[in-house]
């Protein structure tokens, strides 16, 4: 690991035929993307972590690191593509499944496309920028030339339990007034 938190991988050689999936099996790396989510909060971050499957390893990783790296495209999905690319040799993500604790936003259910992913599992909705079917559905769409299954809903209480208590504390603390807008006129 880097010192920005980003893991580096050494490429090396792994299965990437389609895995058999069951529900303990999601269950298992979602806890894994648990950890991940847990990485981010103790950092600062918000708390969204991902793993990438492949052949039943996980080859990706990653947590959000926007505010330590001051980069709007460091979402956990993100930096768990760009490492299980670096670890497949290339950017075709086929047979692989994308973990993550929350619904991605559109640009990270864009990246699960362009990445050919087959699988997308994720635990708790998002309401306000979710691609997956809660805001919008862009994995749903036939005009790509790509499809991702989806599932939702793995683990959702933790992964949803994790980001209420995240943002409760931070409320708590005050960090966050002054973002609050003014409405008086």
């Amino acid at each position: 690991m880097d010192k920005e938190g980003i893991v580096r991988s050494e490429q090396r050689e792994l299965s990437t035929a389609p895995e058999e999936i069951n529900g303990a099996d999601d269950e298992r790396f979602m806890r894994e993307a648990l950890k991940e989510a847990r990485r981010a909060a103790e950092k600062g971050e918000a708390p969204v972590g991902a793993v990438i499957v492949c052949g039943g390893r996980i080859i990706g990783r990653g947590h959000n690191l926007r505010e330590r790296l001051g980069d709007p495209t460091a979402h956990a999905e993100m930096l768990a593509i760009r490492e299980a690319a670096l670890v497949q040799g290339g950017w075709r993500l086929n047979g692989c499944t994308l973990y993550v604790t929350m619904e991605p936003c559109p640009m990270c259910a864009g990246a699960a496309i362009l990445a050919r992913l087959q699988r997308l599992v994720y635990g708790a909705p998002d309401p306000k920028a979710g691609a997956a079917g809660s805001c919008l559905d862009l994995l749903s769409l036939t005009c790509f030339n790509h499809r991702v299954a989806v599932l939702g809903g793995v683990c959702a209480e933790a992964c949803a339990g994790i980001v209420q208590h995240f943002f409760r504390r931070l409320r708590g603390s005050g960090e966050n007034e002054g973002c609050q807008e003014d409405h008086s006129g």
